[in-house]
């Protein structure tokens, strides 16, 4: 688990495929790694990984087809800075909210706007995470825990302070960006709670009678 409070900006150094998925290095900058032991998780813009290497200056961690598939990580260079954060601790402050480090989807800048000395930005969600993003709410964006200031249909806007573009990469945002996004445990939990007894059955089949006419298994002359 994580807050959602960035700790340090690091940088990809390396990208190295390995047995079909993706080993990756990040030299993680002002990040204190003293604490850190192998097999302890990271969170790299917002995808919790494994460190499976410490050589001092950073980590090395193994990012799977899955992950890869599910998140940004996927458009990472060798020389893109990331956002970092150890997994918080008993004794760690809840600055941010639970984050799990698992990201619910990729969502798109829409745009960039200056507001005095902040940074005013539109963000659309994949739509079917449209339901969990709730005016004032919290969201994670690249592992950013964050305030939802304004809901349209799939986009919501962030207003971003100076502070927050200094310790993470927001400042580097553009129009077009690719972002990871995860929304808050307590609206998942809450819409699984809903079903009640119905959180038992099996979920419904998507192949459909018209499903299946439309892609030629039924003669609909029939």
């Amino acid at each position: 688990m994580f807050t959602g409070i960035i700790e340090s900006i690091g940088t990809i150094r390396a990208l190295s495929p390995k047995g079909g998925d993706v080993r990756v290095y990040v030299q993680t900058g002002k990040l204190d790694l003293g604490d850190v032991k192998l097999g302890d998780s990271i969170a790299v813009n917002g995808v919790c990984l494994t460190a499976v290497e410490l050589p001092g200056d950073g980590f090395w961690a193994d990012v799977s087809r899955e992950t890869l598939a599910c998140s940004a990580f996927i458009d990472l260079k060798i020389g893109s800075r990331v956002n970092l954060e150890k997994a918080l601790t008993p004794t760690t402050r809840l600055g941010g909210h639970l984050v799990s480090g698992h990201v619910d989807g990729v969502g798109e800048i829409v745009s960039r706007e200056e507001s005095a000395r902040a940074i005013q930005f539109r963000i659309r969600a994949p739509r079917e995470l449209a339901k969990y993003i709730a005016l004032k709410g919290s969201i994670t964006v690249d592992g950013t825990s964050l305030t939802v200031n304004a809901v349209n249909g799939a986009e919501f806007e962030l207003t971003i302070v100076p502070h927050t573009l200094v310790e993470t990469i927001m400042a580097d945002y553009q129009s077009g960006r690719r972002v990871n996004l995860e929304v808050d445990l307590l609206a998942r939990y809450l819409e699984r709670l809903l079903l009640g007894d119905k959180a038992a059955e099996p979920a419904a089949s998507g192949i459909t009678e018209g499903f299946l006419a439309e892609h030629g298994f039924l003669n609909p002359s029939r």
